[in-house]
């Protein structure tokens, strides 16, 4: 069997797609504000629909194919909104009056503007005969509307969080909805009124969808769980584990005996709805690189990504040489041993993993940390690991036995980047506190503490003969400090800063791009090699 694949490019983050009936057309719905159309087979944008002055969350095309809906953050000035909101998601304020909007696909125009939500619009989809749509909202509310009018038909409360997901069943009947309140909920579109509201997910419901009868209704969860449910008593059916990430994104298959899901893992699988078996896991997906680091004889580059993975590259060629999973959650730091023999990786499921460069077989994984691990280095005789966690503390590892050697305690934030000296005696570590510290490696206790910087130190470094440190803060300076009185040598602002032909290689990571960029000190603004994650 052959297979098409097309590769879309836009300039933004793409938070929802949709095909056209016909699937010969996508809409994708963006960050910069944007309601794309292109067409299926060639990749080429047809339409581009402009006017929402926030994030795209959500689009459909309508069922005739000749309307698409779109549902947007709309973070406009006052004077444009009847309201304002804050909400929350995924950590960001956000501040804005809210709409709904339905364009006409071939001219690109709007034609109405639903507007009455108090939250951002994270949902949108037309209802099986086009006359209706229905959004869910950060407002808590479910809100069908009439498509011809705009007008607010029924608004359904019960939900005590974020409705994240919306979409009616196959006649129109009934209007299913996944929040942040860890529910799905069935309404009847006619009244209004909660049919039945199912309970199991043990985290937020990212995505729901009736199967093709409309008997069924699965949903995707932040509990990294997609669930099939029966629409008629609410019991569970099937419960498909399996991803190790929340899913984002779930549908049934045209013949409702398959479920297919899309995850932050960045896999997509499919799923036997009978059996609940995985049939098809479709590997190649990534996500935002976290941080990345030079093999010690320049080959080989490593990076950390949000994907969960660890990732070898050829630097010269940016070839995959090998990937390394396992963790269960963001990659956030990653670096080479001496020798090159060895990657050491730190993550957001708070533990810290030795592997094998060669072979990628994890060697060992160190536990102990009790908040997202932010930073990690081995030491110069590759003999120790140490690394830095919001858990306030810096731990210093044994490689060979996985054992805790030393925790260094002291800073009052997150530690945000670890360092060791070269001769393996001393490690300085940066905080959210705004300090550097330096300690002593064999006793744990603390040798200097370094102020000067305005806010979060993000990134710490020792001078080759490790008699100085340098430090990198989001005050948008880099100080240079004596590393045996503490005193500050140098603050090297924007302006000042620069660097030799013999500087060496600074790595830079561009998240919303997903990729990796090698960069030198005096040639900052050309990249050497990107190398595609």
């Amino acid at each position: 069997m052959s297979s098409h694949v097309m590769t879309i490019k836009t300039s933004s983050r793409v938070n929802d797609i949709g095909f056209s009936p016909d699937g010969k057309q996508v809409v994708s719905g963006s960050n910069d504000r944007s309601v794309q159309i292109w067409d299926a087979l060639t990749g080429d944008l047809v339409k581009e629909l402009k006017g929402h002055t926030g994030s795209v969350e959500s689009v459909a095309f309508s069922p005739d194919g000749k309307q698409v809906v779109s549902g947007s953050n709309d973070r406009s000035v006052l004077e444009a909104c009847t309201s304002r909101a804050v909400t929350r998601r995924n950590g960001s304020d956000r501040i804005g009056c809210l709409s709904v909007r339905i364009w006409d696909a071939l001219t690109g125009d709007l034609v109405k503007e639903l507007k009455g939500h108090t939250g951002s619009v994270e949902s949108v989809a037309f209802s099986p005969d086009g006359k209706q749509v229905v959004s869910g909202s950060n407002d808590h509310s479910v809100r069908i509307w009439d498509a011809l009018t705009g007008d607010l038909v029924k608004e359904l409360k019960g939900h005590t969080g974020s409705v994240l997901s919306v979409a009616f069943s196959p006649d129109g009947k009934q209007v299913v909805s996944g929040s942040n309140d860890e529910s799905v909920r069935i309404w009847d579109a006619l009244t209004g009124d909660l049919v039945k509201e199912l309970k199991g997910h043990t985290d937020w419901v990212w995505s729901v969808a009736f199967s093709p009868d409309g008997k069924q209704v699965v949903s995707g969860s932040n509990d990294h769980s997609v669930r099939i449910w029966d629409a008629l008593t609410g019991d569970l059916v099937k419960e498909l584990k399996g991803h190790t990430g929340l899913v984002q994104s779930v549908a049934f298959s045209p013949d409702g005996k398959q479920v297919v899901s899309g995850s932050h893992d960045q896999s997509v699988r499919i799923w036997d709805v009978l059996t609940g078996d995985l049939v098809k896991e479709l590997k190649g997906h990534t996500s935002s690189v976290h941080s990345v680091a030079v093999s010690p004889d320049g080959k080989q580059v490593v990076s950390g990504s949000h994907d969960q993975s660890v990732r070898i590259w050829d630097a010269l060629t940016g070839d995959l040489v090998k990937e390394l999973k396992g963790h269960t959650d963001w990659v956030r730091s990653v670096a080479f041993s001496p020798d090159g023999k060895q990657v050491v990786s730190g993550s957001d499921d708070e533990s810290v993993r030795i592997w094998d460069a060669l072979t990628g077989d994890l060697v060992k994984e160190l536990k102990g940390h009790t908040g997202l691990v932010q930073s990690v280095a081995f030491s110069p005789d590759g003999k120790q690991v140490v690394s830095g966690s919001h858990d306030q503390s810096v731990r210093i590892w044994d490689v060979l036995t996985g054992d805790l050697v030393k925790e260094l305690k002291g800073h009052t934030s997150s530690v945000e980047s670890v360092a060791v000296s070269p001769d393996g005696k001393q490690v300085v570590s940066g905080s959210h506190d705004q300090s550097v510290c330096i300690w002593d490696a064999l006793t744990g206790d603390l040798v200097k503490g370094l102020k000067g910087h305005t806010s979060s130190v993000q990134s710490v470094a020792l001078s080759p003969d490790g008699k100085q440190v340098v430090s990198g803060s989001n005050d948008q300076s880099m100080h240079i400090s004596d590393a045996f009185t503490g005193d500050l040598i140098m603050e090297l602002k924007e302006k000042s800063l620069g660097g030799g032909s013999d500087k060496p290689l600074i790595l830079k990571t561009i998240e919303s791009a997903s990729d990796v960029q090698l960069w030198s000190f005096n040639h900052h603004t050309d990249a050497l090699s990107t190398l595609y994650t």
